[in-house]
């Protein structure tokens, strides 16, 4: 009987722990939509962990206890936003030129929120400095999507798919910096998709898209 009441002690402990743990992870997912809200309105330069925290209905130290340092927010937010983008566009589940076609709205998508583009390219560009604490989230992150447009190339029979990848990706975060710079006189989704268009027009059409000719807006 004892070791009835323990086994069933044990358990409501371990159940107890469970839907603890699911309510952090479902607080903190809560916290980073909100953070990637703020920062795309106010830029993460502006945006204090105060008002973060205040948004999020919790204390200051409530919120360092589910994010850690403002450095682990910024990187948890960036994943976050790669990972929402991720589902919303399909880029896993799409293949050769859809998926490709998919970044297009993805760069329409960061016009609207500048805030963590501003992000993007500053953590990026110094987390290129060795020992620097974002350098393997970069490094992670450059690796996987290079790779993920390499396949989507390699899809269309593209004679050179890792070199069109880098190609892609280079275009795309380099538009990034001239758009901060000149946001009324750059159309970031345009220009993707004017040098889509050019990569796709090295394979046959039919190979390269999957469907008639058409513009892609």
């Amino acid at each position: 009987m004892q070791r009835n009441g323990a086994r069933a002690g044990d358990d409501a402990g371990r159940g107890a722990r469970a839907d603890g743990y699911a309510k952090g992870r479902e607080r903190r997912r809560l916290i980073l939509d909100e953070a990637v809200r703020l920062f795309g309105e106010s830029g993460y330069r502006a945006a204090s962990l105060r008002e973060l925290a205040a948004r999020c209905g919790l204390s200051h130290a409530g919120l360092l206890h589910h994010v850690g340092n403002k450095q682990a927010l910024l990187l948890a937010v960036l994943e976050h936003r790669d990972a929402l983008d991720a589902a919303e566009f399909a880029l896993v589940e799409r293949s050769g030129a859809d998926r490709l076609h998919a970044l297009v709205e993805v760069a329409r998508r960061n016009a609207a929120r500048p805030g963590i583009v501003e992000l993007f390219t500053v953590l990026s560009a110094e987390a290129t400095a060795p020992g620097h604490p974002a350098r393997a989230f970069f490094t992670e992150r450059y690796a996987r999507t290079v790779e993920q447009v390499r396949s989507a190339f390699a899809d269309c029979t593209h004679p050179d798919p890792a070199s069109a990848a880098r190609r892609l990706v280079a275009v795309m975060d380099g538009l990034q910096v001239q758009w901060l710079l000149d946001p009324d006189g750059l159309d970031m989704a345009a220009e993707v998709a004017t040098h889509l268009e050019a990569e796709l027009a090295r394979v046959p059409q039919a190979a390269g898209t999957g469907r008639d000719p058409q513009p892609t807006g």
